[in-house]
């Protein structure tokens, strides 16, 4: 983890003011692009330093009780939202001694993923963090090696480790009166409100620390359970797909950019999709392309919800480690929060 380079004007956190974005005024909106250096590659996980990780194994590790937050690999087996390649798995037997080993083939996002700096850019710049253009991402260098800039494998050196906080948005949405809460569907582009989460977290007394690994339980992995497969192919047959998510606002941006280090969500898009192009607010420019952040999707979040409602506790310790692929995109999480 890096420490903000000299010149910037910081808060008490460390960051500049979300008002004093763009740093620079000729970068994209929003961004934060030279807060690190400009060959930074960890973004919003530099808050993620020794000290808070330590704070956060103390107060949060009670009882040694760990819980996945894996979507098995194999979860859409045919086919995939996106398009995306399924899982395969090559049984290899090893005869004629009595081993096995296996192949697998899949695309990086197909399940419960962290979408890394190579994914996303702001599209009508058409550059990625720190100013990365397409050309040096699948640049060749005079050796022969392909570029590795920003890639997955930066994530990997520390992983993704801190407090988490649970927003158990769909049990909390269910527990409303009809008339009180906003209408969602985890497949139609529809918005959860700021001002929901804001009041599930007040309903959970769940209390953000900056530097927090955001969870969001939108309901998604909820609804897909009860799906037959036709219905999931219907889905999956209309393009562009459609799914709820986040709202796309500056008050959300604000709210992120003060308080965390990596956000996540059980559904396949953490914010409302499609999202337009000419949206200001579009959280995968902004996030990833921006600040460097994390976001997750797929995640799921339905054996945490349960526990977190059984304990009355929605924070916890989160210990995750991408794969270490050179200039990956993205990655599977391999994640468990541990209580």
């Amino acid at each position: 983890m890096a420490p903000p380079v000299p010149g910037f004007k910081l808060n008490e956190n460390g960051i500049p003011d979300f008002e004093d974005l763009p740093l620079r005024k000729t970068d994209p909106q929003y961004s934060a692009w030279g807060l690190y250096g400009d060959k930074d590659e960890l973004g919003t996980l530099n808050r993620l330093t020794d000290e808070r990780v330590a704070a956060a194994a103390k107060s949060e590790i009670k009882t040694g009780h760990r819980i996945s937050l894996n979507w098995p690999l194999d979860a859409q087996p045919e086919r995939s939202f996106f398009a995306r390649h399924v899982f395969h798995q090559e049984l290899i037997r090893k005869a004629p001694r009595v081993v096995n080993d296996d192949v697998w083939t899949f695309n990086s996002q197909v399940s419960t993923q962290w979408d890394g700096l190579r994914h996303f850019a702001y599209q009508r710049e058409a550059l990625f963090y720190n100013g990365v253009t397409m050309d040096d991402i699948h640049g060749v260098g005079d050796d022969g090696r392909r570029a590795t800039v920003n890639g997955i494998h930066a994530w990997a050196e520390q992983g993704i480790v801190g407090r988490g906080i649970l927003i158990d948005y769909h049990s909390w949405r269910l527990s409303q009166p009809p008339s009180s809460s906003s209408s969602y569907d985890s497949f139609s582009t529809l918005s959860i409100p700021l001002s929901d989460l804001q009041a599930c977290l007040a309903s959970q007394n769940t209390e953000i620390r900056f530097g927090d690994i955001l969870f969001i339980r939108s309901g998604f992995m909820a609804s897909y359970a009860t799906k037959s497969p036709s219905q999931i192919s219907a889905h999956q047959d209309v393009m562009p797909h459609h799914f709820g998510g986040v709202e796309r606002s500056e008050a959300v941006l604000r709210w992120i950019w003060g308080s965390f280090a990596a956000v996540a969500g059980d559904q396949p898009s953490f914010e409302s999709w499609p999202a337009p192009t000419s949206d200001p607010y579009a959280l995968h420019e902004v996030l990833l392309a921006g600040w460097g952040c994390p976001i997750g999707e797929l995640f799921d979040l339905e054996k945490l919800a349960e526990h977190c409602k059984a304990q009355g506790r929605w924070s916890f310790f989160v210990s995750s480690e991408p794969c270490n692929v050179p200039g990956g995109v993205a990655s599977p999480p391999n994640v468990l929060a541990i209580f």
